[in-house]
């Protein structure tokens, strides 16, 4: 059983629905004896029976208002969604505002319409199907939907989505074709509807900041069919137009249908084509066409236009008094230190003791010979410990070590080495070197037990 209930100090009473909810019949029921309310069938039936000695339970209103509401039919409404969130994959919501007035309401559903309502987002027409409710616990209406489809805006955003694909393909949108804007321009150009707000708005608020400028303005369409033709005319004609530094397109808000004019391809291929820096002011900041990327500045609002594109005076102003300030404060520095710069020579000891003006380079001098010598002496060691090192390697590798260690050298008598006995003929005479002198000796012949290698 559903309920809602509504207690005392002593009593606690609830007003349930029965499961199958047969005639919404109420069911009184008590938890306590003491400060009992009037039973059920003694309370008014029709709300034009209440009394302020006999009235209604709050539970009971709001049952009443969710009964009613429960017999009323499904239905296709349509609007604009200014809000959703479908992150929870089992519930949604939607604020859904109506396209004409500033009316919205809240939509809800659960798994299927949220599987639908995924692809949507922020700023489409859409026509919903569901069904009104009422939550008894705070007698909250809502619309429980089932079902959800876009209409002709949704076509036209895919459109215009692709144009933007294909334009910026082509290069129309790249930073680099973008032109900067003069800082102190002396004449705007703005292209803006008749007697429109907009208008007001940017001559108010550029006269503000930045009164010595001068306006050129060309009036247009700024929705329906005439708007495209007639602001690409006049995005040219102000190109065109020595006199003008500067172009402000200017529109308020509307709806997306309002502002289709200026997604439109020619208008954004005169945005891109045109020579002089242009400014986007159309809609307000939430508002995004397609001129918005081409132009070379875009601004939220028509106001913002203005602020962007002139300087305030009183800045400038400020700017140049503080300029002024800091050029006074550099001056006044300067001679400071060049006061300062005469007197710190005027009073330097190489003026007073001139003398002193050879102290550093006799320095330098000495320095110089010290390390001269440090040098030489570092030169003369290496070459002398080189010169030990190779005498050392020399006597290692000499022969006359050989014979210190006690070998001789034999020779024949034509000064070979003698290093094979058989090489020996018998009575030949040999030259012996030992440690100290030489012999001179006869062969008798090899040895017996000489080790032939042959």
């Amino acid at each position: 059983m559903q309920g809602y209930g509504y207690e005392n100090q002593n009593t606690a009473y609830g007003y349930g629905m029965t499961p199958n909810g047969a005639g919404n019949e109420l069911a009184l029921q008590r938890q306590s004896p003491a400060g009992a309310p009037k039973p059920l069938d003694q309370l008014p039936r029709l709300a034009r029976d209440t009394t302020a000695e006999n009235p209604w339970p709050v539970s009971v209103l709001s049952q009443k208002y969710h009964d009613a509401v429960e017999r009323w039919p499904a239905s296709w409404v349509e609007g604009q969604i200014v809000e959703i969130n479908m992150r929870r994959s089992t519930s949604g919501f939607i604020t859904l505002r109506d396209n004409e007035q500033d009316i919205s309401m809240s939509v809800m559903g659960y798994s299927r319409f949220v599987a639908m309502a995924r692809e949507f987002r922020q700023g489409e027409r859409v026509v919903i199907h569901g069904k009104p409710n009422v939550w008894p616990k705070q007698t909250r209406l809502s619309f429980v939907a089932d079902d959800i489809r876009r209409v002709g805006a949704g076509d036209l955003k895919a459109q215009i989505d692709e144009l933007r694909k294909k334009l910026k393909g082509e290069g129309l949108f790249d930073a680099e074709n973008k032109t900067p804007l003069p800082e102190f321009p002396k004449c705007i150009g703005l292209i803006c509807a008749p007697q429109a707000r907009a208008e007001g708005d940017v001559i108010t608020n550029v006269n503000l900041r930045w009164p010595a400028v001068d306006f050129v303005i060309e009036h247009v369409h700024v929705q329906g069919a005439q708007c495209p033709p007639e602001v690409v005319q006049a995005i040219r004609k102000l190109d065109d137009d020595p006199r003008v530094d500067v172009i402000i397109v200017a529109r308020g808000g509307g709806s997306f249908e309002d502002l289709i004019g200026f997604s439109d391809e020619a208008v954004v291929r005169a945005t891109a084509a045109c020579r002089k820096p242009i400014v986007s002011a159309v809609g307000h900041e939430d508002d995004w066409t397609l001129i918005d990327l081409a132009a070379d500045l875009r601004a939220s609002t028509p106001t913002d236009a203005a602020k962007k594109v002139v300087p305030d005076v009183h800045e400038q102003w400020q700017l140049v008094t503080n300029a002024w300030q800091r050029m006074n404060l550099r001056m006044e520095s300067m001679v400071s230190n060049e006061q300062r710069l005469i007197e710190g020579y005027a009073n330097r000891p190489s003026l007073t003791h001139p003398h002193t003006m050879l102290d550093p380079y006799q320095r330098t001098v000495d320095d110089a010979v010290l390390r001269m010598r440090q040098g030489l002496i570092r030169i003369v060691d290496d070459a002398s410990m080189t010169v030990e090192k190779l005498h050392a390697s020399l006597t290692a590798l000499s022969p006359q070590a050989t014979l210190n260690r006690g070998y001789a050298v034999v020779q024949t008598a034509n000064g070979h080495v003698l290093d094979n006995p058989a090489d020996v003929r018998a009575h030949e005479q040999l030259t012996i070197t030992l440690r100290r002198g030489a012999l001179l000796a006869n062969a008798i012949g090899p040895a017996d037990n000489a080790d032939d290698t042959d």
